[in-house]
């Protein structure tokens, strides 16, 4: 398995890759075209990492999960890298912005939630990634992008992690808990907002009775119908 550098490498080589051709494409007078983002919220022990996994693979996109994105904000050099591989005229509107929207009141004011804000942003700007947590939908409008959550009742939870986890009956219910309080506060104290508010999705998959495959299958219509939706 590859390490969290090596992936992240990878994926920034895969944007500086797409940028210059996408230079190349203007400079024949060709619009390129911009893959949606994907974003995933998930409880813990619903398998939403796994669905987000498997919807990549099958769309062709990139998975990028809690780590990756965690580490590119704690490294200076991964932002830069990412920021750079933005096209010029994309790039300069996004520090614009940035610069802007940190005057909001209703933004934190913490260093890392500013580094994530702009991981995320750049990363939409790519297009054609599918973000795993974070409240990345939360960063976002409704229109940019698919905003999905996969949900699960508690004891199917706790049976998910013991058989994949291989976590204790207890150890999986503190989990359960403890991530559940901890990502629901970190969208109330950022955004003021409920993380199991339905109309912050496009979409909620309880894996409670839907296989994983079904889920994905159901993923991938709700992609495509809201992308023809858009494009009307």
């Amino acid at each position: 398995m590859r390490s969290i550098e090596e992936l992240i490498n990878r994926q920034l080589n895969r944007w500086e890759m797409e940028r210059r051709q996408r230079e190349e494409e203007i400079e024949k007078g060709v619009v390129p075209a911009v893959k949606p983002i994907v974003t995933v919220s998930r409880q813990r022990g619903s398998r939403g990492a796994y669905i987000a996994e498997r919807l990549a693979e099958k769309l062709g996109y990139q998975l990028l999960h809690r780590e990756i994105i965690d580490e590119i904000c704690k490294s200076s050099g991964y932002r830069r890298r990412v920021i750079e591989s933005l096209d010029a005229k994309v790039r300069s509107r996004m520090e614009l912005w940035f610069e802007g929207i940190f005057k909001g009141m209703y933004i934190d004011s913490s260093d890392y939630f500013k580094q994530l804000y702009k991981v995320i942003m750049s990363v939409t700007a790519h297009g054609g990634v599918v973000v795993v947590g974070r409240a990345a939908n939360f960063m976002l409008s409704r229109e940019q992008g698919f905003h999905m959550r996969v949900v699960a009742a508690v004891p199917v939870r706790v049976q998910n992690l013991i058989k994949y986890q291989h976590l204790s009956q207890e150890q999986a219910e503190q989990e359960i808990k403890h991530f559940d309080r901890e990502r629901a506060d970190f969208v109330s104290s950022n955004f003021h907002m409920n993380i199991d508010d339905p109309g912050a999705y496009d979409l909620i998959i309880n894996t409670t009775f839907i296989d994983i495959e079904r889920a994905v299958r159901m993923a991938e219509i709700g992609i495509n119908a809201k992308k023809e939706m858009t494009l009307q």
